[in-house]
């Protein structure tokens, strides 16, 4: 997709909230924990998934908290399909979870009747029970995004034995006056002076954009068995929550309907106490992009013996008769993506894992021109013609370490961190077998490399199980070094090749690249950097 192609499509962004209702029950003695993940058509009987909501605990009519993103295209009939999984592990593979239901519809439906309730169905023509999933679409045209910092003090016990394990929920009134969800905060064990997490909500999604629409905060004790109860309540608006800042937070007292009916002499249960809040605003990949962010772009390319000999048609690295294999292939579809965010096309292009002329010496970081001091190849064909003329002058070896080329592209991304501009991005494309040596050299690098402006993007290629990879995807949870140091930001993006053979090449690159933006986004947010050169319409 060209960079043109994407001004051309002012895309409109377009926010999902979604609730389910009468789920299944599948978990014996308890009810079922549902998610609800979202996926999209990628062609070719293909799905994709784009995003997926947090998992709510025992709970059979759940109101999902985060709100899943997905671009609208007038000119492209998106089919979308939303599942909704009982979850009962802790693996992000939805494949071992048990499914309640699911519902599919275009977005163009969802947008044009704003809300849509739908049947869940188990599969063709059999309906999950009575289980439905409504789903609500709100175009986002406001980037400015709400942070709120926000404790409570002495809060009801309502735990027979412990205190209360407090957690807020934020709802807005929506156009037909009902209360719609638009964040729910984490839970606090055991404490009646809470302090939460400070949390962002896009401002649009928070009130509309209106700051006196009428708002109301739920504060409640949290039940395992999704028997939550309710402390108290209190109603606000944005307006009123802005003047919180400095030394003056705003209190607001948490009322029980209750309580306050039964007894005269009731006061309150306790006092929630917003210490800020602030609007600030978001940034987005293009922001960054047409402000003069360049991206450069890095190959390694795993060379060691796991692979097979390439003069053997069983070999990864054989070169059928028409010219290609799953390397050349990988390098082709991600290559032309990320080419038209290089100004210069020049691509650093490294092998590791082989023995390398003419001292026969193991390297894990060669050029795979053969010249250390100018590794750089013309354009993508100029990567494809390097490795072709390298393959048959080396010898494939071992052992396969990561760390060291993704230690060299590191360095680069340190001395351009050191500017402390949103100017320079780097994306290094590992391809491989996926039989790792160095894990724990890896992950140290990895966590490093969060720190900088970098991701890491690891193609798996032949029929290998890619378990090391999937583990350094921190998808499961954050990737922690051996020390047990978190990564800052998750910057690697692994996608097993074969699941992609038949699709067409858009849905490998839709995949692959997907994660690029928001990651790019997070180092300059974590930074607090804006784009270099900005619209006139979002001059701070």
């Amino acid at each position: 997709m060209k960079m043109q192609g994407w001004m051309a499509h002012c895309v409109t962004k377009v926010e999902l909230s979604i609730s389910c209702d009468n789920l299944l029950d599948k978990d014996v003695g308890s009810k079922s924990d549902p998610l609800c993940v979202l996926l999209q058509d990628v062609g070719g009987n293909q799905w994709s998934e784009l995003d997926r909501t947090e998992k709510i605990k025992n709970c059979q009519n759940p109101q999902f908290s985060k709100k899943l993103q997905i671009d609208y295209y007038f000119e492209k009939v998106q089919k979308l399909k939303f599942g909704i999984y009982d979850i009962d592990n802790k693996s992000y593979d939805l494949n071992d979870d048990d499914f309640l239901g699911g519902a599919e519809c275009t977005l163009g439906q969802i947008v044009s009747s704003k809300t849509v309730t739908q049947p869940l169905m188990l599969k063709k023509g059999k309906p999950a029970g009575k289980g439905t999933v409504t789903i609500s679409a709100e175009e986002i045209k406001d980037t400015r995004v709400v942070s709120i910092d926000v404790e409570a003090r002495n809060l009801d016990k309502k735990d027979f034995l412990g205190k209360s394990d407090p957690f807020l929920e934020f709802y807005k009134e929506s156009d037909g006056g009902k209360w719609q969800l638009v964040y729910r905060s984490e839970v606090i064990k055991n404490n009646l002076n809470p302090c939460w997490r400070k949390f962002s909500v896009p401002l649009q999604t928070f009130c509309g954009g209106d700051f006196n629409k009428p708002m109301k905060v739920h504060c409640s004790d949290y039940d395992s068995d999704g028997s939550h109860d309710l402390i108290g309540i209190f109603e606000t608006n944005l307006s009123q929550l802005q003047k919180a800042g400095g030394s003056s937070p705003v209190e607001f007292e948490c009322i029980h309907p209750e309580k306050k009916r039964k007894k005269k002499s009731y006061k309150n249960s306790g006092i929630v106490r917003v210490k800020s809040c602030k609007i600030e605003t978001e940034y987005s990949f293009l922001d960054y992009i047409m402000g003069g962010c360049q991206i450069n772009f890095t190959v390694g390319i795993d060379f060691t013996g796991s692979n097979g000999d390439p003069k053997s048609p069983d070999s990864l690295h054989y070169i059928s008769p028409n010219g290609i294999n799953e390397y050349l292939t990988a390098i082709w579809c991600v290559g032309n993506v990320v080419q038209d965010y290089d100004t210069d096309k020049l691509f650093p292009a490294f092998g590791f894992g082989a023995q390398v002329p003419p001292d026969w010496k193991v390297s894990h970081e060669f050029a795979l021109n053969f010249n250390p001091s100018n590794p750089y190849c013309q354009g993508i064909q100029g990567i494809v013609d390097a490795y072709r003329q390298a393959l048959p002058q080396i010898r494939l070896y071992g052992p396969t370490n990561f760390s060291p080329i993704i230690n060299h592209v590191a360095r680069f991304a340190a001395q351009a961190a050191q500017q402390h501009t949103a100017s320079q991005y780097f994306v290094l494309l590992i391809i491989t077998d996926g039989e790792i040596t160095d894990l724990d050299q890896t992950r140290q690098a990895i966590v490093n490399a969060s720190k900088l402006p970098m991701s890491i993007i690891i193609i798996g290629v032949g029929s290998a199980e890619f378990q090391a990879m999937e583990f350094l995807d921190g998808d499961d949870g954050v990737l922690k070094s051996l020390s047990g140091e978190p990564a800052a930001r998750d910057i690697v993006q692994f996608v097993p090749f074969r699941k992609f053979q038949n699709a067409p090449r858009e849905a490998l690159n839709q995949s692959v690249l997907a994660e690029v933006p928001k990651q790019l986004v997070s180092y300059f947010k974590m930074l607090g950097l804006i784009p270099m050169k900005l619209p006139s319409e979002k001059q701070p």
